[in-house]
């Protein structure tokens, strides 16, 4: 089963479920001292459980800059592929493209993009447009 994110009749997808954990997990277990979405409330809270509103776009997608900022200064040696069990590894182990050089470039979705740049996409496309919010979905 994949998971997706949907803004209106468009479903882009992202990969696995567990590709996004490790995603979520990234962020928390390196920017987020304080505790799962104690940085970036609308994304590691709202996203992750699946939905973010057209009002809060705007706070979603200056998280989500701050976040890529962030994720640009750290190593692809700091993902986290699952924030409750850290032993757990990526299904590829340490091999990846060498053009991976930061966190920030390191999640890269089923269809060769990159997930952040990908959610920027959609939350300033929610933020602009006429849809109410933008969802994970499984497919």
């Amino acid at each position: 089963m994949g998971i997706g994110i949907q803004l209106g009749r468009i479903t882009d997808e992202i990969g696995s479920s567990d590709f996004l954990y490790a995603f979520f997990s990234t962020i928390t277990g390196n920017l987020e001292p304080d505790g799962w979405g104690s940085r970036s409330p609308i994304i590691m809270k709202q996203l992750y459980a699946g939905c973010v509103q057209k009002s809060d776009a705007a706070t979603a997608l200056s998280e989500m800059y701050v976040i890529r900022t962030e994720l640009a200064e750290m190593p692809p040696t700091h993902a986290i592929w699952s924030f409750d069990d850290r032993s757990q590894r990526p299904p590829w182990g340490d091999d990846i493209a060498p053009d991976i050089d930061s966190l920030a470039a390191y999640f890269v979705t089923a269809h060769g993009r990159d997930l952040i740049a990908l959610l920027i996409d959609v939350l300033e496309a929610l933020q602009e447009g006429e849809d109410t919010s933008a969802r994970i979905v499984s497919y």
